[in-house]
């Protein structure tokens, strides 16, 4: 990340004179502040030193003082944008899952793969910082049947083949469309079956259809596809 930010030779940099600077970290809106540790490794990186005003996981208000960076001046105009982006990026990241967590009331809120290729654990943990569930960080984390596999095998051949290949060890997720394939999947033995791209009320029908069948107990179920933090209490 220092080597992408520098490039072969940083001119804006190394115009400065050998003299000692202060920064100050202020966070320009309410938020909830994620990335504190990868700032201190690249402030100790350079050489730099620094005081924290706010941990890891606290909410501030508008205008509330993060960190005060002290050393080189070269070194804290080297470091800042970087500093800066975790901040940022893992802070907002944080901030919308804490909302989100609020709005479930108890129900986890769990986070994709859907992330920014080579920030992944970066953006999990901020996920997590903010009191969500990370989910599985890689595909080897669970073994998960979803529609691609589908459309190319069939529910029952998939699920029947995860059984057999996959390790003991590893929960199997099956991601349906339909009451019916939700049915199927449980009667098969999924550990845990995903609504996916499905209303609300369509899940909830699929819960009592679960119950009525005696196939609820034991299963974990999800609800992915469409949900935006204003849906979330109806999920929940």
């Amino acid at each position: 990340f220092v080597m992408e930010d520098l490039g072969e030779w940083d001119d804006s940099s190394s115009i400065l004179p050998q003299m000692d600077a202060e920064a100050l970290i202020l966070a320009k809106e309410q938020c909830v502040i994620s990335g504190l540790a990868e700032a201190r490794q690249i402030l100790e990186y350079f050489g730099l030193e620094w005081v924290q005003f706010a941990a890891e996981g606290d909410e501030v208000e508008a205008g509330s003082k993060v960190m005060m960076i002290k050393g080189q001046a070269k070194s804290i105009l080297q470091a800042e944008r970087l500093v800066l982006n975790f901040l940022s990026r893992m802070s907002g990241i944080s901030t919308l899952t804490r909302d989100c967590v609020r709005r479930a009331k108890g129900i986890r809120v769990a986070c994709t793969r859907k992330t920014t290729p080579g920030f992944r654990i970066f953006e999990k943990r901020a996920v997590m910082v903010g009191g969500g569930d990370p989910h599985r960080f890689n595909l080897s984390g669970a073994l998960m049947i979803k529609d691609n596999h589908l459309k190319l095998m069939g529910l029952e051949n998939v699920v029947r083949a995860a059984k057999t290949k996959s390790s003991f060890t590893k929960k199997i997720e099956v991601e349906v469309e339909s009451l019916e394939d939700m049915l199927k999947a449980a009667e098969l033995g999924a550990d845990i079956i995903m609504f996916d791209n499905m209303k609300s009320s369509q899940s909830k029908e699929g819960i009592e259809l679960l119950k009525s069948k005696k196939l609820r107990a034991g299963l974990i179920l999800e609800a992915s596809g469409g949900i935006t933090p204003e849906k979330i209490a109806d999920y929940a």
